[in-house]
C-alpha cells in the first residue's frame, strides 16, 4: 500500500509517458540488428551512419536508466515498501542491461573501422543480447512498477524523470528524437500524442523542419527502403 504524502497533496500521477518511451526503445532495438545486417561489404558511408545511430541509442538507453536510478527507485521504495522487492529486481536488471550495453559499445567502433563480417556478427550478437534482456525488463517494469508509481508518486515528481532524461539530448538532436518517437507509434496514435503533448509552435517546427530531417536520416540508414 502506498504511503500518503505529508500535507494536503495526495499521491497519484499519470505514467503513460513511460509506456510511450518503452515503445520507442522497443522499436529502436527491434530495428537495430536488421540495420546492421543491411550494410553491404565495403559500404563505409552506410556503416558509419549505422554505427553513429547505434552509439546514439546506447547512450540514450544508458541515460534513460540513469534517470530512473536517480529519481524513481528510492522514492518508490519509501512510498510503497511492499514494492521494494520489485524495485531491487529493476535495479538488478538495469545493471545487467548496462553491462550488455557496455559490451556493445566496445564493438561498435571496431565494426565501424573494420567492416569485417566477424566484427559485424559479434556486434549483432551483442545487440541481440541487449534487446532480449531489455524487452524482459520493460515488460516487468510495466507490470510491476508503473501501477504502483501511479498511486504512490506526485505528478511533479514523476515528470522530473522525463525532464532529467530529456536534458541529456543534444539540442541539435531533439527534433530527430521526436521523429523516432513518432516512428514508434501508428500514424493515428502519433497524431493524437503530438497534439496532446507539444505546443503548436513545436508541432509547426517539426512539420516544417524536423520531419524532413528525420526522413533524410532514414534514407541514409535504410538506403533504398525509404
Amino acid at each position: 500500500m502506498a504511503t500518503r504524502l505529508p500535507g494536503n497533496e495526495a499521491p497519484g500521477c499519470n505514467t503513460d509517458d513511460m509506456r510511450m518511451i518503452h515503445g520507442f526503445y522497443r522499436k529502436l532495438y527491434r530495428d537495430a540488428v536488421p540495420m546492421i545486417q543491411s550494410v553491404k561489404a565495403g559500404d563505409a558511408k552506410h556503416r558509419t551512419a549505422v554505427a553513429a545511430h547505434l552509439d546514439e541509442i546506447t547512450d540514450s538507453l544508458h541515460n534513460h536508466h540513469r534517470s530512473e536510478d536517480l529519481l524513481l527507485w528510492d522514492t518508490l521504495s519509501a512510498r510503497a515498501p511492499s514494492c521494494a522487492i520489485h524495485v531491487e529486481q529493476m535495479k538488478a536488471q538495469h545493471t545487467e542491461v548496462g553491462s550488455l550495453l557496455d559490451q556493445a559499445e566496445t564493438l561498435i567502433p571496431r565494426w565501424r573501422e573494420s567492416g569485417a563480417p566477424t566484427d559485424a556478427d559479434a556486434l549483432v550478437e551483442a545487440i541481440e543480447a541487449v534487446r532480449d534482456k531489455l524487452f524482459v525488463h520493460l515488460g516487468n517494469e510495466e507490470e510491476q512498477i508503473l501501477p504502483v508509481a501511479s498511486v504512490a508518486m506526485r505528478q511533479r515528481e514523476w515528470d522530473l524523470i522525463g525532464k532529467h532524461a530529456r536534458s541529456a539530448i543534444p539540442g541539435n538532436r531533439r527534433l530527430m528524437n521526436l521523429g523516432y518517437i513518432l516512428d514508434s507509434m501508428t500514424p493515428e496514435a502519433g497524431a493524437v500524442w503530438i497534439r496532446a503533448n507539444l505546443p503548436a509552435p513545436i508541432r509547426l517546427i517539426y512539420r516544417l523542419v524536423g520531419k524532413r530531417q528525420f526522413e533524410a536520416e532514414q534514407r541514409v540508414l535504410h538506403p533504398g527502403a525509404v
